[in-house]
Formats: structure tokens, sequence, C-alpha cells
């Protein structure tokens, strides 16, 4: 996928054979002044994931939101995301309450990806493993 470079882009990678991260994702919502809103499949090659593999950033640890050309990551990409995001809505409110400053997604986003991972296990579905580890679970707390 190709990603262009203009001020009005908002890039959100997330892993879509993910039940969690495939929802969240086609509700959210920001407002105009933020600008474009894209979804990008982790699953799928292109240069967005060819950059955020060359930044160390494991997309099986956390979502990339790309604004302005900086890279948020995991708990900073959503809590960025929420600021973004149109007051409307019980989804975006719900949002805001648990993900609306640093301290609060610091709790709520290691909870959620802890859910992921075990519904994830559940379900069959295999990690994306941008970073080629042997072990995708080596050194990282699942």
């Amino acid at each position: 996928m190709q990603t262009n470079e203009t001020s009005d882009a908002v890039w959100l990678v997330y892993d879509d054979e993910c039940p969690i991260c495939r929802a969240y994702c086609r509700r959210v919502r920001i407002t105009r002044a933020a600008g474009a809103l894209y979804l990008v499949d982790a699953r799928q090659p292109g240069a967005l994931m060819d950059e955020i593999t060359a930044a160390g950033l494991d997309i099986d640890q956390g979502m990339v939101l790309k604004v302005r050309g900086a890279l948020y990551y995991g708990a900073d990409a959503i809590r960025v995301l929420t600021l973004m995001s149109t007051p409307s809505g019980w989804f975006n409110r719900m949002a805001y309450l648990l993900f609306g400053s640093a301290r609060r997604a610091g709790i709520a986003y290691p909870a959620g990806k802890a859910f992921r991972n075990l519904l994830l296990k559940g379900l069959g579905i295999s990690y994306v493993n941008n970073l080629g580890r042997t072990n995708p679970f080596s050194g990282v707390s699942r």
C-alpha cells in the first residue's frame, strides 16, 4: 500500500484478522479537522508496514498510528486517535473514557491487548510477526 504524505492523512495500522481490532477500527471516527482516516491491515505488505518494521515496532504488541510523518505506538496510538475522534456517539465517548489520557490509556490498553492475545489463541489465529521472530513469544509477555 502506498501512503501519500499529506497533512490531512491519518493512517491506522492494525491486525484485520483480530475481531477486536477490526471492530474498533471500523467504528472509530475522527474529526474532519484531524483529516482523513485510512485503515491499513498489518497483514498486507506495503511501504508503511516496512517503515513500522524498520522502526522495530511489533504490530502484535500494539497498533500504529501515523500522523504527519510521526509514528505513535500502542497506548500512545490509541490515545492520540481518541483525542482526534469526534465527541459524538456512544463508542467514541466510551473510547474517550478509557483512552483519553495517558494514564487511562496506559492501564486500559494493556488489558485490551491481553484479551486480544487470549482471543487470537482461542480462535487459532496466528500473530502477524512482522519482526520475523523465530518464536514470536520469546521475550514478550503475551
